[in-house]
């Protein structure tokens, strides 16, 4: 399943060329992801409230494009399994169906002491739906 979040680049999240500063790309990830499970009908919050917390362990873009102050940006989020406790989520943010950045990030499920863990019950039936 690809999920699809729309978010309106701030002036704020431009540098000095007018262009969005690189760094912002992993927040809009963030943004693609938090969409992500509650599109399942989930958040963070929740997840957390049941002490399972999903740090980010190693995250990569690539850049094609450009994003300019006030474009409309569509993130596309999928989900794939990268081990038994970690969680990959791939992300492609585009303008008007061009693609301007491609990545992922991966994730290690841990509990509330930073004990790596496989994902429990109620989180694996939210990612298994996900996975067609």
């Amino acid at each position: 399943m690809v999920m699809q979040a729309q978010f309106r680049v701030l002036y704020g999240d431009t540098d000095a060329m007018g262009q969005a500063y690189y760094g912002n790309y992993l927040k809009w990830f963030e943004v693609g992801r938090a969409e992500w499970f509650r599109s399942l009908g989930t958040s963070y919050r929740d997840l957390e409230g049941t002490g399972v917390y999903l740090p980010v362990v190693e995250a990569h873009c690539s850049y094609h494009r450009p994003a300019f102050y006030d474009d409309v940006l569509t993130i596309s989020t999928s989900f794939q399994y990268a081990g038994p406790a970690r969680l990959r989520f791939d992300y492609e943010v585009s303008r008007d169906g061009e693609a301007l950045a491609r990545g992922y990030t991966i994730h290690a499920c841990v509990n509330s002491d930073r004990k790596v863990l496989r994902p429990p019950g109620h989180l694996r039936a939210i990612l298994d739906s996900s996975i067609s």
